[in-house]
């Protein structure tokens, strides 16, 4: 037991990222599932689909699991009503103030995890009142902090300013990763694009295709003058760098953007004109895996890790 399993009840500290286009029932009940803890991706869900794959998410396990709530979404109070009606119990808040939600949420019963890049928001998350915070390196795919401060730099710095438990994120995707960040002060680790990478991810077999042959270098951050986010090269990133080499104006690019790029990409497939999210570590992986062989092949690595580390 330690901070991590203790807070959510579960048998490892290792948290599935609540991913747009990714994070479905099915992805969560399975980390769930294996003793982790799953995530639903709420950011790209209509309400009435999140209330729909609560529910089918607590039929397939009878483990904890939680929600991701961007809380940019337009529709976040309806959002967080229905997590609340349906009975979920964590709720992990990204992409804004935790002071908007946390106490609302906590009255009424639930555990409360923002995500920060920085240790002034892990601070300020603190301050709010949240349960455990989330600091993510700008390895990490998707939307990212602008500071561009690397995992393994912000963890023992954040570590030496908080009090309440801290998780890892960014970079992570092996036993051994994980070893490395809890020696650095985590007490878990979250895990996006490891668990995207699976058979029980909702993203399209294209886009999983188009990871695997993803190499180191081929994710880059960008868009920053809106929300920057982590993308692998294609048709629609250089028609964005051509943009930048033009001069344009943060309007010009948010038309350029355009809606529901990230869906076109993850979600139905399109690898020229969609968003392809993805984190740097996506060049060490080389295969699909189902949840539980990703599991089974975390904790098995973790622990050679942990007595590896012994016989120096």
């Amino acid at each position: 037991m330690n901070k991590i399993t203790q807070l959510f009840n579960i048998k490892y500290p290792i948290i599935q990222g609540g991913m747009i286009w990714n994070s479905g029932y099915k992805l969560a009940s399975a980390v769930s599932n294996a003793g982790g803890l799953g995530l639903i991706g709420a950011g790209s869900m209509y309400p009435e689909v999140l209330r729909e794959h609560i529910q089918k998410c607590q039929q397939a396990t009878d483990k904890p699991f939680g929600v991701n709530v961007p809380m940019l979404y337009p529709n976040v109070e309806e959002i967080m009503q229905i997590i609340v009606d349906e009975g979920v119990k964590i709720v992990f808040t990204s992409a804004g103030n935790p002071k908007t939600w946390t106490s609302w949420l906590k009255e009424r019963g639930v555990t409360v995890v923002h995500v920060v890049s920085s240790t002034k928001f892990a601070l300020k998350a603190q301050e709010a009142g949240v349960d455990a915070v989330v600091a993510e390196g700008f390895e990490a795919g998707g939307h990212n902090g602008r500071e561009e401060t690397t995992t393994f730099t912000l963890i023992p710095m954040v570590k030496n300013q908080i009090n309440i438990p801290l998780i890892a994120a960014g970079g992570i995707a092996t036993g051994e990763g994980m070893h490395a960040a809890m020696v650095l002060g985590a007490d878990g680790v979250q895990m996006g694009t490891r668990f995207a990478l699976t058979k029980e991810s909702s993203s399209h077999e294209n886009f999983k295709k188009a990871c695997l042959e993803a190499q180191e270098g081929d994710t880059y951050l960008t868009l920053k003058e809106l929300a920057p986010v982590r993308l692998i090269r294609n048709k629609f990133f250089n028609e964005v760098q051509q943009a930048y080499a033009k001069g344009a104006s943060i309007d010009e690019l948010k038309e350029l953007l355009g809606r529901a790029r990230a869906k076109r990409g993850m979600f139905e497939g399109d690898l020229e004109e969609g968003e392809l999210e993805i984190g740097q570590i996506v060049g060490l992986i080389s295969e699909i895996p189902s949840v539980d062989e990703v599991m089974q092949q975390l904790i098995t690595t973790y622990q050679s890790s942990v007595n590896r580390s012994f016989k120096i």
